[in-house]
């Protein structure tokens, strides 16, 4: 008998346990070990349901039981689940967490702490939700250098750029609907101005490259800028508007960004609409792999956390496979204002004249009822610095959006 314990019992705390009441009997069939639900943390109450008693208020009561051997935080924030983490792993129990936050910030020091117990630290929900991208990437994938990882790592704003892609909606009815539509919080800016996407994207780098990234190290733009104007220009280029996650290596370093992008309709990640994710994983044996699924939600988390508290509870000692150092600074991350990129510009003011003047070689772009003054083209590859200094003499420009190498 193993037993767990639930910290939080919000939409994905109620989720966990739920799945876990829903398959309890199939997990002992196939897996092989009989799990009970022994506490529940929350500091509110919950009468009347069928596992009432499980609930506490107390951190100690978990901690001090020996048979509690692993624990699924799924507050979210970073305090107070991080004290809590930490004290758990202190105390050898293994943890799973969903906590995207808590992982992009101290998930190098959780996992050491892991580590020097004995036990394990999990978070295979905090990146795609059900879709198994983590373990996959240091079990299945281990033999292989990852050379490059790119995705939609974010449901909200992926379902909000869908509706102005499809439906020809501006962003602000769109931005209404997704929370009309409970896919958005009453205060958007985690997922709109790429917060969300940001973490993730440092949780995969920190994984993949064996060094922890910290979001403040990650250059990172929102869609809130986003305009159907852009959009259209997209659609009729051959592109689709999509905000990407991603982090590559350059000669010794690597370059972990989140921003929009023109993703070319021939890319699979283009295809990927509503509040789906999508996520490429580029090596040297494999050449590329996606992993595709509902990236958010009750049970499509829960899925993948309770997915981590079987494996944990199976387990004796550290796994070490996902684990990576802590950094010092950031000397490792290369500036991604030197590096050569490709950008759509919208600019009013301006003729075609001037922008070949400053840019050179270019494509210009059309849509239908365009102002006379509008100009939109898309650069020849050069640095963000040089396409910047080149913006400031071109006159008012409207966005600039970087292009997807697919």
């Amino acid at each position: 008998m193993s037993k767990f314990a639930v910290l939080g019992h919000g939409v994905v705390g109620s989720g966990t346990v739920e799945l876990f009441n829903m398959n309890r009997e199939l997990i002992h069939k196939r897996q092989g070990i009989d799990l009970e639900l022994g506490y529940i943390l929350d500091i509110r109450d919950f009468p009347g349901l069928p596992y009432s008693d499980k609930f506490t208020k107390n951190i100690d009561d978990i901690l001090n039981d020996d048979e509690v051997t692993v624990v699924a935080e799924v507050m979210g924030g970073v305090h107070p689940a991080y004290d809590f983490v930490l004290a758990c792993l202190n105390k050898g129990k293994s943890v799973c967490t969903s906590n995207k936050e808590l992982v992009a910030k101290k998930g190098a020091e959780l996992l050491r702490a892991a580590k020097e117990h004995n036990c394990n630290f999990m978070f295979e929900a905090s990146t795609g939700g059900a879709i198994p991208v983590l373990r996959p990437m240091h079990t299945c994938l281990a033999g292989n250098e990852i050379t490059r990882i790119a995705g939609i790592l974010n449901g909200t704003t992926n379902f909000i750029l869908t509706r102005m892609i499809e439906d020809d909606m501006d962003f602000a009815d769109a931005l209404k609907l997704a929370q009309d539509n409970g896919y958005a919080e009453k205060d958007p800016t985690a997922d709109i101005e790429g917060h969300d996407a940001c973490r993730k994207i440092c949780i995969l780098s920190s994984l993949a490259f064996g060094r922890h990234v910290y979001p403040e190290w990650v250059h990172c733009v929102g869609i809130s800028g986003i305009t159907i104007e852009d959009v259209a220009y997209a659609d009729k280029a051959g592109y689709s508007v999509k905000l990407i996650g991603s982090v590559e290596c350059v000669g010794d370093k690597i370059l972990p960004m989140v921003a929009p992008r023109f993703v070319p309709k021939s890319c699979e990640l283009s295809s990927v609409s509503d509040v789906f994710n999508g996520i490429m994983l580029y090596g040297n044996g494999f050449d590329q792999i996606m992993f595709y699924g509902k990236g958010a939600g009750k049970l499509p988390t829960a899925s993948a956390v309770l997915g981590d508290v079987i494996d944990c509870a199976k387990k004796s000692g550290t796994d070490m496979s996902g684990f990576w150092e802590d950094s010092a600074d950031n000397s490792f991350i290369a500036d991604y204002k030197t590096q050569t990129v490709r950008k759509y510009i919208r600019a009013a003011g301006t003729d075609r004249a001037k922008v070949t003047t400053l840019f050179g070689d270019v494509r210009f772009l059309s849509r239908d009822s365009a102002p006379s003054d509008e100009v939109a083209f898309i650069t020849s590859p050069m640095t963000e610095t040089d396409i910047r200094e080149k913006c400031e003499k071109l006159g008012q420009v409207k966005s600039d959006i970087r292009i997807y190498n697919a």
